[in-house]
């Protein structure tokens, strides 16, 4: 009775621990990957004047006209000469437009590369479409280097994918990287895929960017993070015009439009002052990595609320086992690569979680 597509995936593995910490008593959460504020009082309010004001039917599919033009002119602000060329559209948060990528871009059969350590969604959404995820390696810094990905290249090769800030290794790309893997996507003619939905959490440096510089390059981004709602899956896509109106037909027959009274809300979203909240993750990321450091091979994370520490004992998964028998809930390594090396942190969490957290990681380690 079951398709073949629908088990060539499992069931998420961070997907595992939420059920594991259902049945935990008050245990120490560091597996969640979302922001642990609540949603910006003027996007609460906003949501609220739309719902009242009856802005609670269907959207036209691309999503409202203002909050598009909102996001094009921040894109566009600082590369006006791609405005002729490039499209946005509202979609079902970064995942619906992963979702809308891939099937617009790629037949089955054709490959996909995309780092290892990858957010899950990337390899496993091909594998659910009959396209080819092929890794390409960033161990042991976790940096995107345009000379592996080259080397991972293959004839059946046509996208490259980037996450920067990454989930879940954290790492943030330095503008001179990602400019190395545009000019080798271009060399290439292949299609570049730059998911920046962290953009907001770059503490050591500016945000790398690749807008205006290739024409065949599909930006994804959103609001989960920075607004504090993931639960509204608010994301968009940038897009040359050709692939958004491709994107548009599949939204049209699958997630018809995106949720309409939050498109409304994101307008006041994008008006957010986000110092503040920066400089608290900021704090949270200096004190996990200052306080393991010690114990833990680990990489600095220059973004995002993640850290991907190298597992004692050698074995991501079954250190994570430990963990969770001593109340503690992370994320194995390998629900994100090939490897079973390391394991996932989330220091998106209150301040005393991650005090009792590295207390907990220190003692298991020693």
């Amino acid at each position: 009775m079951i398709s073949k597509r629908a088990q060539s995936i499992d069931a998420s593995g961070i997907r595992r621990v939420f059920d594991l910490a259902a049945k935990l008593k008050n245990p120490v959460d560091l597996s969640i990957g979302q922001p642990d504020f609540d949603a910006f009082d003027a996007v609460k309010q906003r949501v609220k004047q739309a719902i009242d004001a009856g802005k609670n039917r269907y959207t036209v599919t691309q999503g409202i006209p203002e909050l598009r033009q909102r996001i094009k002119e921040r894109y566009l602000a600082n590369c006006p000469e791609a405005g002729g060329r490039t499209e946005v559209f509202v979609t079902a948060g970064v995942s619906g437009g992963l979702l809308l990528s891939y099937l617009s871009l790629l037949d089955p059969g054709d490959e996909i590369l995309i780092p290892d350590p990858y957010f899950v969604i990337y390899h496993d959404l091909a594998l659910l479409l009959g396209i080819v995820p092929r890794c390409y390696d960033t161990y042991p810094d976790f940096r995107p280097r345009a000379e592996r990905i080259e080397e991972a290249l293959t004839p059946r090769s046509k996208v490259i994918l980037v996450n920067s800030p990454s989930n879940p290794t954290g790492y943030a790309c330095a503008q001179e990287e990602l400019n190395q893997i545009v000019e080798l996507a271009r060399r290439n003619n292949l299609v570049l895929i730059y998911d920046e939905i962290y953009e907001s959490f770059c503490y050591d440096k500016p945000h790398a960017r690749c807008f205006g510089q290739y024409e065949q390059t599909v930006i994804l981004n959103g609001f989960s993070k920075s607004a504090g709602v993931p639960g509204w899956r608010m994301g968009y896509v940038v897009a040359p015009e050709e692939v958004v109106s491709q994107m548009l037909k599949i939204q049209q027959y699958t997630i018809v439009c995106a949720h309409s009274a939050s498109q409304w809300a994101m307008l006041d979203a994008m008006d957010i002052d986000f110092s503040q909240v920066l400089a608290e993750y900021r704090g949270k990321r200096d004190f996990i990595c200052d306080a393991l450091a010690e114990r833990y091979e680990l990489e600095t994370p220059g973004g995002a609320f993640y850290l991907f520490p190298k597992a004692p004992g050698g074995s991501g998964q079954r250190f994570v086992e430990r963990c969770i028998e001593n109340n503690l809930l992370a994320v194995p390594g390998n629900v994100f690569s090939k490897r079973d090396t390391h394991f996932r942190l989330s220091f998106s969490a209150p301040m005393a979680t991650l005090e009792r957290g590295v207390e907990i990681l220190n003692r298991l380690a020693s």
